[in-house]
């Protein structure tokens, strides 16, 4: 084969068939520009078993997530019921299986067996993590024409790979320096369904293919046809519908490309994750930490709210002060002051820690005065008996009543 690639241009988009030399593939992923790559599903047994008869004569019974409902919670559906629908349907923008749990499935884990990770995107550092503690990263997809995705930017600043097996979608992708209100439907023009690739490409697309388009901003468009991968860095604003029925499969992950942006929104938005692969990293990918401290948040940094997580940390504080020391050594190293750069403890805020503690110290001290008025008011001495501070001091609390007797 040819050490060479060779391609097009699609407004912007770059197209490379594979080549023996993987670094002319990852030339893009290295620039931050969006490319399409050919042949990387060649020998994919994909290609030949998920067909919607074969898909749906193995698959008929197991339920597959199809969307969410008003309340967020995950919508499911059979996949003989669904390939029913997907056939049938005549909705503005149709129910869409994008499904990150097939593989952890029994009976639908099979489908792994069918795809491989494209050489160029095997590095993926999250995967020293323990898989059950990493974020959902990995979606088979499959849906009818006018189905799709909306604007977005991928979760904790990774990028992603989007291979399809058959049908046609339809890419918009737009530089992570747009501002969000630009890329987005205006209030008035969401509706109900704001998130919607079809609500998007109503709306927005003939403003973006308007003169008026601010030209810092210069969008890609491009068709990816069955057996092509859509390469999407990190911060790219990206939108998908489909053209008809398709099969795909995709992937969110983290590189020696974009770990400069990855790990502080993970310190930021997953604490107990970025404590957790921190460690792994270091037993295993030693050479990356001058990365991490060089990447680490300062001190009043704030991140995007979308990439918060609601889990907190029960860590000591003495394990904290242990990890802070050891990334300020690796900094140390690395030649990063840490004075000018603070990295707050794996991402929690001292300040914050302080500002509960204090909070805590003012709580204890108001029930003990409160504990010793009520005392006082039943003649009770708090010298002879001693007020447990676990117990309610509320004299209409029954428990109260059994302190003070």
């Amino acid at each position: 084969m040819e050490e060479r690639y060779e391609e097009r241009r699609e407004r912007g988009l770059k197209r490379k068939k594979a080549s023996n030399k993987i670094e002319d593939a990852k030339r893009s992923a290295r620039a931050g520009v969006p490319c399409i790559l050919q042949n990387c599903a060649a020998g994919w047994q994909a290609n030949e078993k998920w067909s919607i008869e074969r898909l749906g004569r193995k698959y008929r019974n197991q339920k597959f997530k199809c969307g969410e409902d008003d309340d967020g919670y995950s919508v499911k559906m059979k996949m003989k019921y669904y390939i029913d629908y997907m056939q049938n349907n005549r909705d503005d923008s149709p129910l869409y299986i994008f499904d990150s749990s097939f593989g952890d499935r029994h009976k639908t884990k099979q489908l792994l067996e069918d795809f491989a990770i494209p050489p160029y995107f095997e590095d993926d550092l999250f995967r020293y993590a323990e898989y059950k503690k990493r974020p959902p990263h990995r979606w088979f997809v499959m849906g009818p024409a006018r189905s799709g995705t909306a604007i977005h930017i991928d979760p904790l600043g990774t990028s992603a790979w989007n291979t399809l097996v058959s049908g046609y979608k339809r890419w918009v992708l737009i530089p992570p320096a747009a501002p969000k209100p630009l890329v987005k439907p205006y209030k008035h023009e969401a509706g109900k369904h704001p998130d919607e690739a079809v609500t998007w490409f109503t709306y927005v697309y003939p403003r973006v293919k308007a003169a008026s388009w601010p030209r810092e901003y210069p969008i890609i468009e491009a068709r990816q046809a069955p057996g092509e991968t859509m390469f999407v860095p990190s911060g790219w604003w990206h939108v998908v519908i489909n053209e008809c029925a398709t099969m795909a499969i995709t992937q969110n992950f983290a590189s020696l490309a974009n770990l400069r942006t990855v790990w502080p929104k993970t310190v930021k938005g997953r604490p107990k994750l970025s404590k957790h692969w921190f460690k792994r990293l270091r037993a295993c990918r030693p050479e990356v930490l001058p990365i991490l401290a060089e990447s680490a948040p300062m001190r009043g940094e704030e991140e995007d709210s979308s990439d918060s997580s609601s889990s907190s940390s029960s860590s000591s504080s003495s394990s904290d002060s242990d990890e802070e020391s050891e990334m300020e050594e690796i900094a140390a190293r690395c030649g990063v002051t840490m004075k000018k750069k603070r990295r707050v403890g794996m991402g929690l805020e001292v300040g914050v820690c302080l500002s509960i503690s204090r909070t805590l110290s003012s709580v204890i001290d108001s029930l003990r005065d409160y504990g010793r008025c009520v005392a006082a008011r039943c003649g009770v001495s708090m010298k002879k008996k001693r007020r447990l501070m676990g117990s309610t001091a509320s004299s209409a609390s029954p428990c109260a009543n059994k302190v003070f007797v």
